[in-house]
């Protein structure tokens, strides 16, 4: 037996019965939702939530965390759903919809808990509290869990609203502020587990917090929670999965900035002795920016192939599109530089924290400033 064979054997071998039953209950619910919600997909949907299948296996079996997210985040919007079905007419006078478990309702607490686990960091961090400190990734992943709940329950809302309105919860700011939230603190919770240390999530959830402000003052100032249907722009397969891989990279960049900025203060003598080494900050930042590239490359290529298959041009140079090329060629170069000349250091957390700058405006400047083609998220 090859080597390669010894290890495919042993892989299989070292899952636990909770590895087989979280597969079971993901291909139990992929069926189910195939089956009852066929009618509602094109053969690409169908394709994409066939692949999901083995991708939250693969995931959920690489990080034993992410199982329980994923199983507690579905068996609440389940519950949350059946709510709806028993109570259709008069949703708003359900006590658990109404303030917990709809999806405003949940998103709100998502928001609240996010705000809570940045202070806690905070008070760990400085007070050197191992107890504080684990609160707040408690924290951090309870935020999490009633997030994705927020957004699950949003999707079935959707279509309450009409067949012809419901779609998945990732077609303008409001719901892209609440993905990019998840998907951050998850790289970052998944960074916290790998390196054993939860002290960089103070300036992590800084970023997050950031993002909830402006998703708070959205929602409140614009009635932006409320659910519209989609532009003909966005009535697509592609953007099911641009927009993902496009999120998964803007998250990165952000955790790889915020890590600079620790990386800088420790650098100068500041809460130095309180963070990680500037070797292990200077590695979050490299591989963050490193995954945050690859899905950020992904995400340009499938936005291209949309635009043919939309407009019948890969590249126009609207206004979102120079400015993603500018955020591409920002972070292609500080991987150049970093891997064939070995910088470290100041210079490049400088540069990662001025990324994000960029990156910001790519995401939302460029719809407050500038018109084009995808004016249409827009404020």
């Amino acid at each position: 037996m090859s080597a390669t064979e010894r290890h495919g054997l042993m892989y299989w071998q070292s899952r636990s019965w909770q590895d087989w039953l979280y597969a079971l209950a993901l291909l139990f619910g992929v069926g189910y939702a195939q089956q009852r919600y066929s009618a509602y997909m094109d053969s690409y949907e169908q394709i994409i939530l066939l692949f999901a299948a083995p991708t939250g296996i693969a995931l959920g079996w690489s990080w034993g965390a992410l199982q329980r997210l994923f199983v507690g985040s579905a068996v609440l919007a389940l519950f949350s759903i059946s709510l709806y079905t028993q109570e259709l007419a008069r949703a708003d006078r359900v006590f658990l919809l109404k303030y917990l478990i709809s999806s405003q309702s949940a998103i709100l607490w998502m928001c609240a808990l996010y705000f809570a686990a940045t202070l806690v960091y905070w008070a760990g961090l400085l007070m050197r509290s191992a107890f504080a400190l684990a609160t707040a990734t408690g924290l951090t992943w309870a935020a999490t869990v009633f997030g994705l709940v927020g957004l699950l329950v949003r999707w079935y809302e959707s279509y309450l609203i009409g067949a012809d309105v419901g779609h998945i919860p990732i077609s303008n700011l409001y719901e892209v502020f609440v993905l990019f939230a998840l998907i951050t603190a998850l790289l970052y919770l998944y960074i916290e587990a790998r390196y054993a240390t939860r002290l960089m999530g103070a300036f992590v959830l800084l970023v997050i917090s950031a993002a909830i402000g402006f998703l708070l003052w959205y929602t409140f100032s614009r009635e932006a929670h409320a659910i519209q249907p989609l532009v003909p722009a966005l009535q697509s397969w592609w953007m099911k999965i641009h927009v993902p891989a496009n999120f998964i990279g803007y998250g990165a960049f952000a955790l790889a900035a915020m890590v600079a900025s620790a990386h800088l203060l420790a650098s100068r003598g500041v809460l130095a002795t309180r963070l990680p080494s500037l070797e292990v900050l200077d590695d979050v930042m490299y591989k963050s920016i490193a995954i945050g590239f690859a899905f950020f490359t992904v995400a340009t290529i499938l936005g291209a192939l949309w635009a043919a298959d939309a407009w019948g041009s890969y590249w126009q140079w609207d206004p979102k599109e120079t400015w993603a090329l500018i955020v591409w060629l920002n972070y292609a170069a500080w991987l150049h530089i970093r891997l064939t000349k070995g910088l470290r250091g100041a210079l490049l957390a400088w540069w990662a924290l001025i990324g994000l700058l960029v990156t910001t405006f790519a995401f939302i400047g460029v719809n407050m400033f500038l018109s084009g083609l995808h004016s249409y998220g827009s404020l």
